[in-house]
């Protein structure tokens, strides 16, 4: 990966897409991965979830902005029960990028992914390594630790990737 930061552009394209896919990004922010996954999903739907409702206004204009109507914007806790709000069995790819070093529960927010996942769907983690020289020390979460907890949840570890120079990443796929 040339990029030093993330480059969502960059790590999709290592991806199979079909157009007619639903996916999401929980902990979406502003969409780092739900507008380019829109734009790739144009016949299918991506659900852009997040907890906090400034970065959700931001993506809701960007989509006004730039004519993408295959978005929708869900504000939610992911780290209750159901927090996603989406039915179980309903998508084909789930991400979660930069997200786990800022939230306490972890295994919650890896189960609902399982949940909403279709039998073969998969879930990709991005996130910030241990020893990475920038962005926040707190909270940093292993891929080891990441693995056991999609181990729990029903999930199996389908490749390891590189997403930059300070993230790590992790595909799972729900058997």
């Amino acid at each position: 990966m040339k990029e030093s930061f993330l480059n969502p552009e960059e790590i999709l394209n290592d991806f199979e897409l079909s157009p007619d896919m639903v996916a999401a990004e929980f902990g979406c922010g502003s969409g780092g991965f739900a507008i380019p996954l829109a734009k790739r999903l144009d016949q299918g739907l991506v659900y852009a979830i997040d907890i906090q409702q400034a970065p959700l206004s931001a993506l809701k204009s960007r989509t006004l902005v730039e004519n993408i109507i295959n978005i929708k914007i869900i504000r939610s806790d992911l780290e209750k029960p159901k927090g996603s709000t989406l039915s179980p069995d309903s998508l084909d790819l789930v991400f979660i990028p930069n997200v786990l070093f800022q939230i306490e529960d972890k295994t919650a927010i890896i189960s609902e992914a399982e949940r909403v996942l279709k039998s073969k769907g998969k879930l990709v983690v991005i996130d910030w390594l241990l020893k990475a020289s920038q962005g926040p020390v707190e909270g940093r979460v292993s891929p080891e630790e990441v693995k056991d907890i999609a181990k729990d949840s029903g999930l199996k570890l389908e490749k390891e990737f590189e997403a930059g120079k300070y993230h790590y990443g992790l595909v799972f796929v729900k058997l």
